[in-house]
Order: structure tokens, then C-alpha cells, then sequence
């Protein structure tokens, strides 16, 4: 294996016979391309004809990807070489399948055979019957057909329509079947799954007059999306205007008309931009901190206010943490984070986004007219009978204010140690220190692995009319009953540190502190724990052993950290195999042999396909995997000696200590998450 080199935004190694290529990020747009083919040129210049290019950090990609790999393809075989692909999500094997890619140039699977394509069970030649399809296929029975012959007669309908109107097959189902009728690509289109370059070719009231949209453009060929894709002066029609060639593909009516309304502009945008806002929607305005209007009655006045209404009504039943609405130079982006990845929810053209920005800063009750200067705000909104906070932050950038909504959702939170996915010993462990009369309990891990969530837990399964507890939170997330929470404020100099030292004069049982980020509330949070409190806190480090390494940085003495700690968590979230689309395989003999399971036999584990209920990913929804370090005796001798890292880390491997991935590696053998997802997250 030769070196890995880095070039542009793209990494090249050689492995035996192929040369690897990994982009670090979409294949979209000249500037992505271009970086791609800087390392490829310099690959064939050192005599490097057979590349495989991993995509795995690729969403999707777009008309000039797919062209520049069938040149690559001709490029190469002259050579005497070939290009492969590898990594790629489901979205880029679709998007292959409907343009032919995957025809052109082989796709290959994590154990470097070709992809094999979803095959029927029965082999249908030409002019094969709709039904004799759906039946082979197990959507129906034989007698369900007939009966839709009959009614074909009466109705006047064709017996597609009449299953579908019956509910005995799924518009999706009878589309695929269509599909391998007709021999055409059937296609859910969704974000992703076309390129916008190639969708704006058509104009807008051309295309809803058609009811078409043209996903990829590919050489001198257009690929048309259409509910009739036997409708010959349609794409004779659109031939004729764009010039070019132009293949069918099937797809939903409403999926057409949703993707064409998303992308319309300002002037001729209307309410089903983004889909319906159901009625019990409520934006509850905030004109002071705990006085609430009643419902917002404007729903049907302004197509903005509609907008950023079912964004926000979106976003929570998608269960996203965060709504990210970004402008640049050509349009705007609106991305939700989901399971703590970013997707791509819809691209609003560049003029709607200060309309967007003013609505929001409205609802959060900021200045509008302020465009110069960061500005941080809350909302709350009723929606699917319940009330959600947003809190709203804006930036302003190079072609715009950039806005990031958090949504808090008490709903959501887990306010049950019990249901933090911990393990039966990590659990055990955990309550134990929960327990104790005084002490320092410590939470690690980076930005969004869920801290807070299990201080709130904690403190759930602590409160009681009898114990005084006090927080100090930057800011105040979820309002809990009988705890008394206090917000850090910097800009009048209420710091951590400062509502810390009075708190403990308020005679508090239990304190928890948001999170130490400097040497005085360290000391302080040590001298309470000292003192008789239990104290609660969080630090971003990556693991436990970095919190005890951390504070001893900061100043505090070795000595007073050992009598004052009780243990510390570390934890992060991981993606959970999605339930809709889950398959098993048998782990190949190289993993077992890599995290020694030889014991287990025959191991199985998990993946998940991708499909529309988790955006293609595989995953949906997270859990927790944690590692509890409890502070013992020895432990505790040799935080007096000031350990380095590497010392705490050979005394813990020393005594078996089970840290982050293999408490990892037990939830993938529970089928629950993957290896990647787990490696992926613990190598933050």
C-alpha cells in the first residue's frame, strides 16, 4: 500500500492493483468536479489506469458527476484501465439506475463485488400483463384481479386505477410494477434525487402544464419525470424546447407537483410550497418572557407565514433537533439536522430568504431592520397538541443572514436514567453514584452526545419535595417541577462562577452546573462537592479519562479532585438501524476475527437498506452508548500523583475497564446500530 496523498478535496491511495479516490464530500457543482479530476489526472500521468472512487461521504450527486464518470469510463478503457465506484448511498445507486451510470461504470459493495440489481422472481418479456405482474410479485390475488377486470368494464377506469382506489395495492407498489411493464425507471422523487440545475432547464408553467419535471440532464439526454410516460407529444414537446433527447421516467403526479412548487419563486410561490399546515399549528408570540398571545390567526394571509410555518411543523414531526436556513449566491437551503446529520429539506430561491429571516425575527421578537449584527432570540409554538420552544440564532454571512433554529422539544427529552440505553452494569454503576450524599458526578462527551439530556435524567430521578435542588444552565432548556433553575447571563456578568457561589448559600442539597469551562467554577464545583453537596456537571472532553486530565489543567489540585469525585460518564449518541428498511447478514470472518467474537459463532448483525421514512440513511432515531468510570481507592491514589493520560488509560486496561466502543460493539451485536455508525462517532 503506497501513501495516502491529499489533493484539492480528496484523498488517493493505492491499494494492490486499484487506486482508491475518496472526495470529502458531494460530487455537485464545477468546483467538486474539478477537485475530483485534479486527482485523477495525476493518477493517469503515474500510469494509474484502474481507480475505484468511494463516495461514502457523498449524499448525492448531480447531471456533471454522472457525465464526467461515463467520460472517466472511456477515458480509462482506452488505457486499458476502468473506473469503479464504491460507498455510495442509495440515493447515487437510484440516481445510477435512472440514468444508466450503473450500466456505464460498475458499482461495487463493501466486499468489492458488483452491486447486484433488484431482480423480479418471474422474468417478464414484452408486452407482459399489468396483473400477472402484481401477482407474481405477491401485491394481490388472482381474484382481486378479475374483479378489477369487471369493474374496468362498468367503471371506465384503467385497473390500476381501480386497485389503487380499492387500497389492495399501494400507489408506490403498482408504479413498480407499471415500471417493469413499460420498462421504464421508477423514481420517488425527493431532495436528492434530481439535480436542481437540470430541473430549472424547463420553465415553470411550461412544466406544471405538463405536469413533467426533468431530473438529470446527461450528455446530449434528459431524464423527464412523468406521470404518463406514454404521452408522446409531452416529450416530443419537451425535446423540441430543450433541445435534446429525452427518456421517461415514471413517478407520482403529486411528487411532480410538490418538487415543482418547492422550487417556484417568490412571485408565483403558494402555499403548497412545503405541504399543508395542520390546524392545530399555533406560533404562541413571546412579547415577554411568560406572556403568551393567543393563537396566531394569519395562516391564510401571507404565503411566507405559511412557509415557515409547516418548516417548523416538518421539522418536529421529523423529530430534527435543529432547522438550519442558509443563503448563497443562487439560492437559499433550508437543512434539517436529523440524528445528528444535516439533510437537505428544500432550496427556496435566494430572493425568499430575507422574507424567511424577517418572519422568524418577528416570532422571536427581535429587530428586523438589524441585519449587521448577530442576534439570539426564543419562539414557542404549539403543534400535534403540545408546546415547543425554538431558540433563534442568526448570523450574518457573505449573501445573507444564516439562521439555526434549536428546537427543544420536552416531549423528546428522556427524563428517565432507566431509558438512557445504559447497560445493566453502566446503570448499576451510574444510580449508585446518583445515591451518594455529596461528591462530584461528572458528564463527557462533545457538542450534541446528549449531556444535558442525562443531567436532566439525573436530576428527574433525584428531585424530591424534600432535597433543594438548584441548577445553573446557559441557557435553561426543559423547566422541571420542585428544582429551582437559574440562567447564566454574561452580558450583565452573571457568570457560571458568580451564581454559584450564591446558589450555595441558598442551601442547596443538590447543584448542577450547566457545564465548567474555567478554573473558578472548577474550584467552586470541587469545594461544594467537598462541602456536602452533590454536584452535577459536564465537561467537553471526548472520554472520561480526559475529564480527570481536564480539570487538572485548570488548576484544580490533584488532591481535592480525589476526595471530591465520585465518578464521571462518558457518552455519545449513535444512529439506530432503521426498523422499515432493516436486513440481516452474517458478520464476515475478518470482523469476527478483528473484535475477537469467535466465541459467538455464527454472528449477525445489521444494516439498514435506506428508505423514505429515514431520508435514504439506514438509520433512524439514537441511542446512547456510555462508559462509566467510578472513582475507587487506587483510583484515587493516582489522581493524587497527577497522572498523564496515558497512565489513566493503562491503569483502566489494566482492570478491564469497557470503554465507549465496546460498549458500541454490544449494541451492534444486539442488531440495534452498526460498526460504522459506532467507529464513526468514538473517533471524534
Amino acid at each position: 500500500m503506497s501513501d495516502v496523498s491529499q489533493q484539492g478535496s480528496a484523498s488517493r491511495v493505492r491499494i494492490g492493483v486499484a487506486t482508491h479516490v475518496a472526495p470529502k464530500g458531494s460530487l455537485t457543482g464545477e468546483e467538486a468536479i474539478a477537485d475530483l479530476m485534479l486527482v485523477i489526472d495525476d493518477c493517469i500521468a503515474s500510469h494509474e489506469h484502474k481507480v475505484i472512487v468511494d463516495l461514502s461521504a457523498a449524499q448525492t450527486i448531480d447531471s456533471l458527476a454522472i457525465s464526467t464518470f461515463m467520460d472517466l469510463q472511456d477515458r480509462l478503457l482506452k488505457l486499458g484501465g476502468w473506473i469503479k465506484v464504491s460507498g455510495h448511498s442509495s440515493i447515487i445507486s437510484e440516481i445510477a439506475a435512472i440514468t444508466g451510470l450503473s450500466d456505464y461504470v460498475t458499482f461495487i459493495d463493501s466486499e468489492g463485488n458488483r452491486e447486484k440489481k433488484e431482480a423480479d422472481e418471474v422474468s417478464f418479456g414484452p408486452g407482459a400483463r399489468l396483473g400477472d405482474i402484481l401477482v407474481a410479485r405477491n401485491l394481490i390475488t388472482q381474484a382481486r384481479i378479475d374483479e378489477a377486470l369487471k369493474l374496468q368494464d362498468r367503471l371506465g377506469k384503467r385497473m390500476g386505477q381501480i386497485i389503487v382506489d380499492k387500497g389492495w395495492v399501494s400507489e408506490n407498489d403498482m408504479l413498480r410494477a407499471l415500471s417493469v411493464q413499460l420498462d421504464i425507471p421508477f423514481v420517488r422523487v425527493r431532495h436528492g434525487i434530481y439535480d436542481p440545475a437540470t430541473v430549472s432547464l424547463l420553465e415553470r408553467n411550461i412544466a406544471r402544464r405538463l405536469c413533467v419535471v426533468p431530473l438529470f440532464r446527461v450528455r446530449s439526454v434528459v431524464y423527464l419525470a412523468s406521470a404518463k410516460p406514454q404521452d408522446m407529444p409531452t416529450f416530443e414537446e419537451v425535446s423540441e424546447r430543450l433541445q435534446c433527447e429525452v427518456r421517461p421516467v415514471l413517478a407520482r403526479k403529486e411528487d411532480i407537483l410538490k418538487l415543482l412548487n418547492e422550487s417556484m419563486s417568490i412571485d408565483d410561490m403558494h402555499f403548497d410550497m412545503v405541504g399543508d399546515v395542520d390546524e392545530d399549528f399555533a406560533v404562541i408570540e413571546n412579547l415577554q418572557i411568560d406572556d403568551y398571545s393567543t393563537i396566531d390567526e394569519v395562516a391564510a394571509g401571507s404565503p411566507v407565514v405559511n412557509l415557515v410555518n409547516s418548516i417548523i411543523q416538518r421539522a418536529v414531526h421529523d423529530g430534527a433537533s435543529d432547522i438550519h436556513l442558509e443563503p448563497f449566491r443562487t439560492h437559499s437551503r433550508i437543512r434539517f439536522r436529523i440524528d445528528g446529520l444535516l439533510y437537505e429539506f428544500t432550496a427556496p430561491r435566494v430572493e425568499l430568504h430575507p422574507a424567511l429571516v424577517s418572519r422568524l425575527k418577528v416570532m422571536a421578537n427581535l429587530d428586523i431592520a438589524e441585519r449587521r449584527l448577530p442576534q439570539d432570540g426564543r419562539i414557542q409554538v404549539q403543534t400535534q397538541g403540545r408546546s415547543v420552544d425554538l431558540r433563534f440564532s442568526s448570523l450574518p454571512g457573505l449573501y445573507g443572514e444564516k439562521v439555526v433554529l434549536r428546537i427543544l422539544d420536552k416531549n423528546q427529552a428522556i427524563l428517565d436514567v432507566r431509558k438512557l440505553n445504559m447497560s445493566a452494569e453502566n446503570l448499576s454503576v451510574f444510580t449508585e453514584m446518583l445515591d451518594a450524599s455529596h461528591g462530584l458526578i461528572l458528564v463527557t462527551g462533545p457538542t450534541g452526545s446528549g449531556k444535558t439530556t442525562s443531567l436532566y435524567a439525573a436530576l428527574n430521578h433525584l428531585k424530591s419535595i424534600e432535597k433543594n435542588i438548584v441548577t445553573i444552565e446557559d441557557p435553561v432548556e426543559y423547566q422541571l417541577d420542585i428544582i429551582n433553575q437559574n440562567e447564566v447571563r454574561d452580558g450583565i456578568g452573571l457568570s457560571f462562577a458568580k451564581i454559584l457561589k450564591h446558589v450555595l448559600r441558598q442551601d442547596p442539597d443538590i447543584v448542577m452546573v450547566g457545564e465548567i469551562r474555567e478554573r473558578d467554577t472548577a474550584e467552586i464545583a470541587v469545594q461544594a462537592a467537598l462541602t456536602g453537596h452533590l454536584v452535577l456537571s459536564t465537561l467537553h472532553t471526548n472520554d472520561a479519562v480526559g475529564a480527570l486530565t481536564r480539570l487538572i489543567d485548570m488548576g484544580v489540585e490533584p488532591y481535592l479532585l480525589s476526595s471530591a469525585l465520585l465518578g464521571v460518564v462518558g457518552q455519545r449518541l449513535v444512529r439506530t438501524i432503521c426498523p422499515g428498511c432493516t436486513a440481516d447478514m452474517l458478520a464476515p470472518p475478518e470482523i469476527i476475527e478483528q473484535y475477537r467474537w469467535q466465541e459467538l459463532g455464527d454472528v449477525r448483525l445489521a444494516r439498514g437498506k435506506g428508505c423514505e421514512e429515514c431520508y435514504d440513511s439506514g438509520y433512524k432515531g439514537r441511542i446512547g452508548i456510555h462508559e462509566v468510570l467510578r472513582t475507587d481507592p487506587d483510583l484515587q491514589k493516582l489522581i493524587i500523583s497527577s497522572p498523564s493520560r496515558d497512565e489513566l488509560t493503562e491503569y483502566l486496561s489494566d482492570r478491564g475497564f469497557k470503554n465507549l466502543f465496546d460498549d458500541g460493539l454490544s449494541r451492534v451485536l444486539e442488531r440495534r446500530t452498526t460498526i460504522e455508525e459506532v467507529s464513526r462517532v468514538t473517533s471524534i
